[in-house]
């Protein structure tokens, strides 16, 4: 029995001295930089939407003079706006109607179901002025002078600023997208020059309005139609045909792309 107990205690200390010695010493462990990891934010894109685009104004955007019968360059550019990221379907109302001019739209606005369209549409796209040129080429047919053009140029800015405002009250956050104006005179008149001028100086009317607005894009298109070589022109000689409309579509395209009002991944 003695001799259990010597053994027990040798065994004891055996392994009492095979455990480390303990220390009081604290150890002190290096701090790691804090890592700041920036905040996750969703792409507008990621999820899918519907959209609603309004088109306004006149002849251009009804499509008039398509052969085709694809809705003008609004029709096209509305459905390939469903294959663009983003976007996972389009509702397009079309409220332009042919010969409508700037003073005629003015009056559309009034009307409670359009102020409403206005306020659902995600984009506002419209042609406006070409039939203002027209009432004063048809008015002074016989003594048409560059006076008579500036004259009604005075009254069309002061309309394409009101039209914007109406806009803005009903809708301040859509984008707004305009095209110009081209010259159709340029394949029946020699007086190619003048009327070159004029559209030109209607045309900056416009897009100093949009520059103004902040959230719109300005489309031009007079380059498209400067000629009928590539038989863009409807037989009346003042609207596009089919072939025209795809151009006008494209061109759209390509503005709305480099347009910083406009939030999409156009495709």
């Amino acid at each position: 029995m003695r001799r259990m107990l010597v053994l027990g205690l040798v065994f004891s200390l055996f392994l009492a001295g095979c455990q480390a010695p303990f220390s009081k010493k604290e150890t002190t462990l290096a701090e790691r930089d804090t890592v700041a990891f920036d905040p996750f934010i969703v792409p507008e894109t990621f999820i899918p939407k519907r959209v609603n685009v309004l088109g306004l104004g006149d002849s251009l955007t009804q499509g008039v003079g398509d052969e085709r019968k694809e809705g003008g360059y609004f029709g096209r550019l509305t459905s390939d706006m469903e294959q663009w990221k983003g976007i996972m379907e389009v509702d397009a109302v079309n409220l332009a109607k042919r010969g409508r001019r700037s003073d005629q739209f003015l009056k559309q606005l009034q009307d409670e179901d359009v102020q409403e369209a206005i306020i659902q549409a995600d984009y506002i796209v419209f042609t406006i002025g070409g039939n203002d040129i027209m009432k004063v080429v048809k008015g002074n047919f016989m003594q048409m002078k560059m006076s008579d053009f500036y004259k009604a140029l005075g009254k069309f800015e002061n309309r394409i600023e009101e039209l914007f405002e109406i806009l803005r009250l009903y809708n301040p956050d859509a984008p707004i997208i305009v095209a110009g104006l081209y010259n159709p005179f340029s394949v029946v008149t020699d007086e190619v020059q003048e009327f070159e001028d004029i559209i030109a100086d209607w045309n900056r009317s416009i897009e100093e309005q949009v520059e103004q607005d902040g959230m719109a894009c300005f489309v031009p298109v007079k380059d498209l139609f400067n000629s009928n070589e590539n038989l863009v022109y409807h037989t009346d000689f003042f609207h596009p045909n089919s072939k025209g409309y795809d151009l006008m579509e494209k061109r759209f395209v390509r503005e709305i792309k480099s347009c910083s009002a406009v939030d999409l991944e156009v495709e």
